[in-house]
This record gives structure tokens, sequence and C-alpha cells, in this order.
């Protein structure tokens, strides 16, 4: 579904992203783990093409997207969940959802406004509330929903567990896991990594812009030296 191969990813003259390389199958989920600062809201911004790499390839579904713009890339089918949310404050949450809206794709799941409000409830509750009267919590749901509204084939989530209550920590868990069940390939940028195991199929762990690690958590289980190389504080 998506190759990552070589990239190097800079912000002006800061090399943050360097000859990065991994692979995603259809129907996979896969987390991006790693330190603050070490790569991970990169690799996801270079994947979407809103930081474009200056080497290195970006293939998904066998195309090569590499230097297209990002609202093309979307279009294609990708769909991107930022850490800071960016919902529209002024809109209700039917009025967020709507923008975004795009057609159904062959070959992924189909979300409904009303498919939407069964995963997120909280949402179907308050559905004529503007963004701006939302908990953190609800406008991540909110986030999710409006980036499935375009019916992507895979999704990117950047840190869906930072800054929210443990019990919607729970509920994103099982989010994740229906996406699962649902075949729409994932890919979670995470720090926590008791939720990363709880949700993810697969681990690749990134530190100065390089993976250091691509396997299951069974291996890197058996691999503690990495983990407390790469992921304790």
């Amino acid at each position: 579904m998506l190759e990552v191969e070589g990239i190097h990813s800079f912000y002006g003259k800061a090399h943050i992203l360097n000859g990065l390389s991994f692979s995603v199958g259809r129907g996979e989920v896969v987390a991006l783990l790693g330190r603050n600062g070490a790569g991970k809201t990169t690799t996801m911004k270079s994947v979407m093409q809103l930081v474009r790499p200056r080497q290195g390839r970006v293939r998904f579904g066998g195309e090569d997207i590499t230097g297209w713009p990002a609202h093309r890339v979307a279009r294609r089918g990708l769909g991107y969940v930022p850490e800071e949310r960016r919902i529209f404050t002024d809109l209700t949450i039917l009025e967020n959802l709507e923008v975004g809206r795009q057609a159904r794709r062959e070959g992924t799941p189909f979300w409904t406004v009303e498919a939407l409000f069964e995963l997120f409830p909280n949402l179907s509750e308050r559905r004529h509330n503007r963004g701006k009267a939302m908990s953190g919590g609800e406008q991540q749901m909110l986030t999710i929903a409006r980036t499935l509204m375009g019916n992507p084939g895979l999704l990117l989530l950047d840190e869906p567990s930072e800054g929210i209550a443990p019990v919607i920590v729970e509920q994103m868990a099982r989010t994740i896991l229906r996406f699962k069940d649902e075949g729409l390939t994932v890919i979670i940028s995470e720090q926590n990594l008791h939720f990363a195991r709880a949700v993810a199929d697969r681990a690749v762990i990134i530190e100065g812009g390089e993976k250091k690690f691509d396997g299951s958590f069974a291996e890197l289980e058996n691999h503690p030296e990495i983990r407390d190389a790469y992921l304790s504080v």
C-alpha cells in the first residue's frame, strides 16, 4: 500500500529525515515510535507531501506521489489527522464533516455521517454544536471523522492518544481496532508504547530521522536493549 524509499526531508537547512525507508501492507496497522523530535511527524508530513523530500521516493498504491501537491495526495486516497487537530472551530460538527466529504473509493471502507456517529457517539449527541465548544478528546474524534469522510485507503494518525483523557484513549484504541476490522490501512505516530502495542501489527522505531527497528512487538520485546535505547525517557 505504501513504500517510503530513502527519503531525506528538511526544514530549511535542518536535515530531519536521513534516508528513511519502510513499507506498509494493505490492511496493516503500523506504529511509528520514537521520542519527541525523532522525526515521526515529519515522516507523516513527508508522506502527505506537506514536507517534500529532497531525495528518495514515496509510493502509494504502486504510484509515485513524490512532489505532488498535498491536495492531490488527499484526493488520491491518503487521509491525514494532524496532532494539532485543526478543526474549523466556528463550524458545527456536521459542517466540519461535510468539509471532508469525498466520493466513495473502490476497495476501501465507505463512511457515511451516520456510520461515523455510530463510531463516535459523543459527536452524534452534539452534532449541531460548534467546534469551539468541544473538549480536546471530542475535537480529536471530529478530526478523525472528518478525515474518514474522505474515504481514504490509508489513514495517517499523528499522536492520537496525546493530551486526551484515559477513557477517550481507550475509545480511540477500540476505534483503531475497528478500522483494522474494516480493512483500513493505518499508520499511527505514538510515544505511548502500551497504546501502540494494543492496536498495531508492527512497530517502526525512528531516532534522529533514521529507522532503528522494524518488526513485530514480539520481536521488540525480545530486544529490550532497542526499547531502552530509543523509547525510554
